[in-house]
Order: structure tokens, then sequence, then C-alpha cells
């Protein structure tokens, strides 16, 4: 009897509840966190007539502190997609004393609140700061500048590269990288042809997270922009503008504006990712 296939099959064991439950108890969250309030941004938007929407998302002021916040924000990002490599390369290929130290303060500013780090950066970048008096005399001003807000934004998305690139490389087969060296291949192939391929949908999320969090940075900036109309001002900083001028409605035209252009760039990020892990996969079959 034991050699027979019993005709009853056990049901799978769950450890959570079935799809049904746990589908309703994620589109509730969702709805709760996220569609409810962007519906209530797209609501208040629609009490403007489509001229003083128009109006509101195309003055000069508006569409200055668009360039520069979405400039600002790539930036940033880039600048982190780079040097973020390097530091999870080096946290993770290479052991030295006050590694553990360097690898808790990648976190520092997921920890440190917005307003401290922007009021540091200040101190540290400002004519008679530390840092800031020594680029005075070469003619840099940082402080008070849109450089200053590439910095600010640079230091609060650094450990979003990091973190999403560290695991990645720790996982990398290090036999690879062997096999491409006994066979010839530079460090520079071994880099683009082994190493690249691998790490790159990591490095794409890293960026599209460094460039979101970048987009909606408010507290770390007002602080070193000096918001200054056309100059130095960012899209977050008008919003907040608007606000205290209980200009509601135009203030979520803004920001639906920002909601909208950020949506379309990670959505091309994230299927640019996609076509890549394909392609990579593909290969690797």
């Amino acid at each position: 009897m034991s050699s027979l296939a019993s005709p009853f099959r056990a049901a799978p064991f769950r450890v959570i509840p079935g799809f049904n439950l746990t589908l309703g108890f994620t589109l509730l969250y969702l709805s709760l966190i996220v569609l409810i309030p962007l519906s209530a941004v797209f609501l208040k938007t629609f009490t403007l007539s489509w001229s003083g929407f128009w109006e509101t998302i195309s003055s000069p002021r508006v569409v200055a502190s668009y360039k520069l916040s979405f400039g600002a924000s790539l930036l940033a990002a880039a600048i982190n997609l780079v040097f973020g490599t390097i530091v999870a390369w080096v946290l993770v290929r290479y052991r030295f004393f006050g590694k553990k130290f360097i690898d808790a303060l990648v976190d520092l500013p997921f920890a440190l609140p917005t307003a401290v780090a922007g009021i540091a950066l200040t101190a540290l970048y400002a004519p008679n700061g530390w840092i800031g008096q020594l680029l005075e005399p070469m003619g840099i001003k940082v402080a008070f500048t849109p450089i200053g807000i590439v910095v600010a934004l640079t230091f609060i998305g650094l450990p979003f590269v990091v973190r999403t690139v560290q695991p990645v490389l720790e996982e990398a087969e290090r036999e690879l990288e062997e096999a491409a060296a006994s066979l010839g291949a530079s460090r520079l192939q071994t880099l683009a042809r082994v190493i690249f391929p691998s790490v790159f949908p990591a490095l794409l999320t890293g960026f599209a997270m460094a460039f979101a969090r970048a987009t909606g940075e408010y507290g770390s900036v007002i602080f070193i922009a000096g918001n200054m109309p056309m100059i130095s001002e960012i899209a977050p900083l008008l919003i907040v503008t608007k606000l205290e001028q209980y200009d509601y409605a135009g203030a979520t035209a803004i920001a639906v504006v920002m909601l909208l252009i950020s949506f379309v760039l990670l959505l091309a990020i994230n299927l640019l990712q996609a076509w890549t892990r394909r392609n990579t996969e593909a290969k690797r079959s």
C-alpha cells in the first residue's frame, strides 16, 4: 500500500493566508498610503481651469524651478552612480582598518534629519566655512548657488547606490573574473565584459532610487540653496511657498507636474532595467 500513490494530494502549506486575502490587504494598504493621497492631489488640481493650470505650471519662475530640481537631481544621481559604485567596491573587495566605521557612515544620511544635514553642509561650504574659505580664493562659490543644491542632493542620495550595488558585488562569482584573467583579458576587459553586465541592473536601480529621493528633497536643500527665484529655487520650495499663500490649487498643480515627470523617468529606467536583465539572462542561457 505504501508504494501506491495516494489519490488525494495534500494542500500546499502556506505561511501566510491565500492569494485573495493577501491581495486584498495589499490593495487596501496601497490605496490608503499611495493611491488616495495622490488622487486628492489630482482632484485639487482639477479645480483649476485648463488656462489657470497652464498659467501656473508654465510661468518662468516655475519652469526655472523644474529645470533646477530635475537637472540637479539627475546630476547628483549620476555622481552617486560613479562614486557610490567605487565605495561599494572598496567595502566589498578590500579589508582595512576602520572598514566597519566607514560602512556605518554610508547610512548616516538615512538617520540624519535633513534639516541638520542642510545646516551642516551650509556651515562647511559657506564663504567662511571650513571648505568654503578654501574654495573662495579660487572663485568657486558652493553655498547659496545651484552647486550647493547638487552637493546636498549627492549627500542624501549616496546610500541608495551603495546599498543597492553592494549586495550584488558580494554575490558576484569571482571565479569568472579569474577565468577571464587566465584567458588573457585585461582589467578593463574584465570590468567591461564580466563585472559590469552583472552589476548594471543594480546600478540602474540605485540611480533611480537616488534620483527619486533627490527630486522630492526639501529639508537639506533650503539652507544651502539660497532660495533665489530663477536661480536657486527648487520646485518643492515653490510648492511650500504657494501653500503658505493658501494657493492650494497652484501648489498641487506644480506637484502634479513633478509627479508625472518623475513617474515617466522612473518608468523608463525600470523598463531599461527589465530589458537589460532579460538580455543578460538570455546570454547566460
